[in-house]
């Protein structure tokens, strides 16, 4: 069976992915890697979207808006008592240097470049990517030099966006695999209680099938920009059930 059957089977079929335990390893790996690429492409489209279109706001928004300002020792200086916020009409400029606002309440916005006090955010399509001042030594940078670097970067947008999609994916395929490495070792536990002859082995390759129906579910709301209450405990709870009803399927050690 190949690849897209599979996934269309995984979506409502326990009883098929009970056999795919005893398919190659290598199978399931790949399957894994276009699970997390189909669930990646919302995220990817609108970040490069709000990157391309943001950037001559951006542009636009540090020649006049912006107060001077220098990157110097790992730190942003500048004469403001307070963050100063600009509003365009897809992006917001977050510019504080004076630490009041940290990495995690900037993290939850939408389309936001942050100049911090010790880092830099840029947040488009539901992904953060951040830069901390003190990564490189003897970092610097003034109005004049963020001109130029942004002049720069909208040059080279044909090549960053790719960059940064692959490193985005690789996150992204880290995370789904600890995911199913978890849900599989729980698998063990419900298998010894059922009954049931599996290893770690069959475990995880039928765990990397049952994420597929809450994967594609959060894959559909991240497309329509739709936030799900809980969403972490609903995937959990979805992907527990689907894997409780594979085991189910799966013939019980008989009794001697």
């Amino acid at each position: 069976m190949n690849i897209f059957k599979q996934f269309i089977k995984s979506l409502y079929s326990p009883k098929d992915i009970a056999q795919y335990r005893f398919q190659g390893i290598g199978k399931t790996i790949l399957y894994v890697f276009f699970l997390t690429f189909l669930s990646i492409i919302p995220s990817l489209i609108y970040f490069s979207t709000a990157l391309i279109n943001g950037m001559d706001a951006i542009q636009n928004s540090v020649k006049t808006e912006l107060p001077s300002f220098i990157i110097e020792n790992g730190e942003l200086q500048a004469d403001l008592d307070a963050p100063k916020i600009i509003n365009k009409e897809d992006f917001t400029i977050l510019f504080d240097p004076t630490g009041t606002v940290g990495h995690k309440e900037v993290s939850n916005s939408n389309n936001t470049i942050a100049l911090l006090k010790n880092e830099a955010l840029i947040i488009a399509g539901g992904q953060t990517q951040s830069f901390s001042y003190s990564m490189v030594q003897d970092f610097t940078l003034t109005n004049d030099d963020l001109e130029t670097l942004l002049a720069s970067v909208e040059s080279s947008l044909p090549i960053i966006t790719p960059l940064i999609a692959v490193v985005i994916y690789i996150v992204a395929a880290g995370m789904k695999f600890i995911e199913i490495s978890f849900l599989a070792l729980i698998g063990l536990l419900i298998q010894k209680l059922m009954e049931v002859n599996m290893q770690y082995r069959h475990t995880w390759r039928v765990a990397a099938y049952s994420v597929t129906l809450p994967t594609v579910f959060f894959t559909i709301m991240d497309s329509l920009r739709t936030l799900v209450p809980n969403g972490a405990i609903i995937n959990w709870f979805v992907a527990l059930i689907i894997l409780l009803l594979v085991i189910k399927e799966i013939p019980r050690l008989e009794k001697k």
